[in-house]
């Protein structure tokens, strides 16, 4: 297959339009292993505005009296069995070197009037060349919110010139996010789908689910529009229709506008969060308000932190751009956190790249979610039940064992909910044949403590495993000083349930041994409290530095 593409953006390669046809370029070498693709830079070549003389009908038909580069593009379009035209939309049309060639292509054309198969409008004329079987994709991007209704003149201009609905399109609107580091976590997503987008229209057509993942936007409209306002780095004062008053702001300050535009109000709180950014290698401090109705940024510190911010703007741009990671961030000293910490832990849920969360994405999340009563409830019914009465209470245990995974079928199960089903089963069977409740009731205690221990030389410790559905999801495994607060964490509870083990051997031969299980459930209950304070203290810690 011979590979035209056209590209028409005054930038070239660096083009953001250029970034989708090298993705869907990408996708096609996938899936044709005989491909030659020659590429033409309008921006480096020379092509000359369109006389209107005729000459290439009449005098030399075919032929254009203009000596330019035209006369190779001729070629290589008739060369090509798939053209591709690159392009941002200028003024609602093509850029204006990108015009010439198409005004340009006139020898390509007979004089004569026909009407031919597919014509959009009245009149035509018949090509010169057997074009038939030939391919075009026209690849775009612009900079309005959504490309729908802006391409009017686009489709006009090819309907023409290829026929209505002759050739494939991707347009993209918000094109200038393409050249934003620190969205490229979005962007690349999108560059995916156009990747996808290739492959399929080399096997035959562009599917109509990848359609939707193409026709999706970027950002919400208000986000994209907020950021692309503040990402020109001038604020108006005094707008009038012909001109404006413009004061130039800072690097830092633009960046701090671009970060607030991403807020998402429906996190609301119920009670206004001013965080405050304190770039020490510039020293500016900026203050962006998140209220119920939107974000506010303010350069002048009148009003007191609820959360402050003391970092390096390459740092915070390089967190931002997804160069690091935030938390690695953190544990290397790079940037220091004041005041209310968990805002910080919950930052994904103030700012992010995307809104739209449909409730069925937020039910299947639940569903697969995980859930610490899986485990903890047949451990403490096998420490309560048997306690009062060692049959009854045995077969309770097994009992519940067999329910658990019923009744919490939705959630996701971990390999801690498997083995605690393993252990309880196995010392309720062990009470029912006989054995001592003197000796198994302790051995409950320290298995249950060494599943705690033994999970701490895990990448993921015990703990991590449930509570990171409080911070994000899996994505909470992948945070440094998460995984270090709860394997810390489980550590101690694992110490507590060893020590709980001998404390409850010995109990277990006084006259109290029948609420055993009550009085060992009050130890517990100062570790969940000294948990709750430890989850953010600690965090805190390591983020102020100190």
């Amino acid at each position: 297959m011979n590979i035209l593409v056209i590209n028409g953006s005054p930038k070239g390669a660096k083009s953001n339009t250029y970034q989708l046809t090298t993705a869907f370029l990408d996708g096609l070498r996938q899936e044709v292993q005989d491909i030659q693709i020659k590429e033409l830079s309008i921006h480096k070549m020379h092509i000359k505005s369109c006389l209107g003389c005729f000459v290439c009908w009449n005098r030399t038909p075919g032929k254009c009296c203009i000596q330019d580069d035209m006369s190779q593009i001729i070629q290589d379009l008739l060369w090509a069995d798939l053209t591709i035209w690159s392009f941002p939309l200028y003024y609602y049309s093509v850029p204006g070197a990108l015009k010439n060639l198409i005004d340009r292509q006139l020898p390509m054309v007979l004089p004569f009037m026909k009407e031919k198969v597919g014509q959009v409008g009245n009149g035509g004329h018949l090509s010169r060349y057997d074009m038939s079987g030939k391919k075009t994709v026209l690849i775009s991007t612009c900079g309005f919110y959504t490309a729908e209704g802006n391409y009017d003149g686009i489709y006009s201009l090819f309907d023409h010139l290829y026929g209505l609905k002759n050739y494939t399109t991707i347009f993209c609107g918000q094109g200038e996010l393409f050249r934003v580091p620190e969205l490229s976590t979005r962007t690349n997503e999108y560059l995916s789908y156009v990747k996808l987008a290739g492959q399929e229209y080399a096997k035959g057509t562009i599917s109509s689910s990848t359609r939707q993942l193409l026709e999706q936007l970027l950002l919400p409209r208000e986000v994209f529009e907020a950021c692309a306002d503040a990402s020109w780095g001038i604020e108006p004062d005094g707008v009038t229709i012909a001109t404006e008053k413009k004061t130039k702001e800072s690097d830092a300050f633009t960046f701090t506008k671009q970060m607030a535009s991403f807020y998402r109000k429906e996190s609301y709180p119920g009670k206004d969060i001013v965080l405050e950014m304190h770039y020490t290698d510039v020293e500016e401090h900026y203050q962006i308000v998140l209220g119920k109705d939107g974000s506010h940024v303010y350069a002048n510190n009148h009003l007191t932190p609820t959360t402050k911010i003391e970092t390096p703007i390459t740092v915070w741009r390089s967190i931002a751009a997804g160069d690091i990671r935030g938390d690695e961030a953190m544990m290397q000293g790079l940037y220091k956190v004041k005041g209310d910490f968990s805002f910080i832990m919950q930052w994904d849920t103030y700012f992010g790249t995307s809104h739209a969360k449909s409730k069925q994405v937020e039910i299947v999340s639940k569903q697969e979610s995980t859930n610490m009563n899986m485990m903890l409830i047949p451990w403490i019914v096998l420490w309560i039940a048997p306690s009062i009465h060692t049959k009854w209470g045995s077969l309770i245990s097994i009992g519940v064992c067999t329910l658990i995974p019923l009744i919490f079928y939705r959630n996701k199960k971990t390999i801690y909910d498997t083995l605690t089903n393993i252990l309880v089963i196995s010392i309720s069977v062990a009470m029912l044949i006989g054995y001592s409740k003197n000796w198994l009731l302790p051995l409950s205690y320290l298995s249950f403590g060494m599943m705690w221990l033994f999970s701490c030389l895990s990448k993921i410790s015990l703990t991590a495993n449930y509570s990171m559905n409080n911070y994000g999801g899996e994505a909470a495994l992948q945070n440094t000083l998460f995984l270090k607060t709860n394997r810390i964490l489980t550590f101690l509870w694992g110490i507590l349930y060893l020590a709980t083990a001998i404390f409850t051997w010995f109990l277990m031969r006084t006259s109290i041994s029948s609420i055993v299980g009550i009085i060992n459930s009050i130890f517990p209950i100062f570790m969940r409290i000294f948990t709750a304070w430890f989850q953010k203290w600690y965090p805190a810690k390591i983020a102020s530095g100190k």
